[in-house]
């Protein structure tokens, strides 16, 4: 059920990818974010009153939309700002405070609920989301004079859905190791993210560590979203990324051997990190896709939401449905196995420049 009801954000999210890929005329960060913002003001709203199944699915759906727009922003951001072999730290550093955010929140929300959810945690969402609106006007300030002009115009596309469609398509197939790699760390995420608290809640009965198995997950982001850049830059960021995804991978899949809690925290911490280098990696080379290629901006964006999408909608009912037949610590190991696969696949056969033709 935890599966399913995550896994409908992703679901709304990949209709909104369709739509928005249609309706959008400008795809700049400016007017993403500025939506996206108004989206979450209405968010913690929804949750609020939700009483029932069908309030609870609206509000993952409105919680898709503003993450297909957050992803919109942060590409055309990172793509419109910074030169090309800055991309992949850029990222690294974005990772880093959506890191903490995520590191944060639980404690903070931890503290707020008690026996029953009042006004509170909502109440001091809007607080944070005001705070993240003045970051926002201050990064429009700054931001003011410094878009970069790679020479292309965009280009406003009013084609069928069909032709539409062929060009997905089109594209798709240039950049589809990195679209396969998208989906799978999208996967491992929402593993965590499903079976995680449930792993976590185990362990607290045996040992008492409450919340280290997520917190293990969550920290390595912060660690290495300061460095990343150099590492990518000196290997490629493609390779870098898959081989950061075979190492972790590596290491998850030795939970189902080790199941000593300490133990097995200790190699999520090691995993995560190691994984971790994946995410800004590969998010940088969308980046250089979209500054290269700035006239199908729209499209690569739609690809790598779809893929993100996906990921999250197959991973929440694989996670669910392997958690409860094989175990939380094998399915992870499971995980691991595939990850390992996934990784040497894209190794062997990724070439090393991938260049969008249309």
């Amino acid at each position: 059920m935890m599966g399913m009801i995550i896994g409908f954000s992703s679901i709304a999210g990949m209709l909104f990818d369709f739509i928005l890929c249609r309706i959008l005329r400008d795809t700049g960060f400016r007017r993403a974010y500025l939506v996206m913002f108004i989206v979450c003001l209405f968010y913690p709203l929804i949750l609020w009153q939700a009483q029932n199944i069908w309030l609870y699915l609206l509000a993952m759906a409105v919680w898709g939309l503003y993450y297909d727009l957050f992803n919109l922003g942060n590409f055309n951001f990172v793509a419109t700002t910074t030169q090309k072999e800055e991309h992949a730290s850029s990222f690294g550093v974005m990772r880093v405070f959506i890191g903490l955010g995520y590191l944060l929140a639980p404690f903070i929300a931890g503290l707020l609920i008690g026996e029953v959810i009042d006004f509170k945690p909502f109440l001091v969402a809007w607080i944070f989301l005001g705070v993240s609106i003045l970051f926002f006007a201050s990064v429009l300030m700054i931001t003011r004079n410094k878009i970069i002009d790679n020479g292309k115009k965009h280009l406003v596309r009013l084609s069928s859905f069909f032709k539409e469609f062929s060009l997905w398509k089109k594209i798709g197939s240039f950049i589809l190791p990195v679209l396969c790699l998208t989906l799978f760390l999208n996967i491992i995420d929402s593993f965590y993210w499903t079976i995680g608290p449930l792993l976590s809640e185990e362990m607290t009965r045996i040992t008492g560590l409450k919340g280290f198995f997520m917190a293990s997950y969550l920290l390595a982001p912060l660690l290495i979203g300061w460095f990343v850049g150099g590492v990518s830059s000196r290997f490629g960021k493609k390779k870098t990324a898959f081989i950061s995804l075979l190492i972790g991978s590596a290491i998850l899949s030795s939970f189902y051997l080790v199941q000593q809690p300490i133990a097995i925290i200790i190699l999520s911490f090691f995993a995560s990190f190691s994984i971790a280098f994946a995410w800004p990696s590969i998010s940088g080379a969308y980046a250089d896709y979209i500054s290269e290629t700035p006239t199908m901006e729209k499209e690569i964006n739609t690809l790598q939401d779809l893929f993100t999408n996906l990921g999250f909608v197959i991973g929440p009912i694989l996670a669910g449905l392997a958690g409860e037949h094989f175990g939380h610590l094998a399915t992870f190991s499971g995980l691991g196995l595939a990850g390992m696969i996934m990784a040497l696949i894209l190794l062997k056969t990724t070439s090393r420049e991938i260049n969008i033709k249309v």
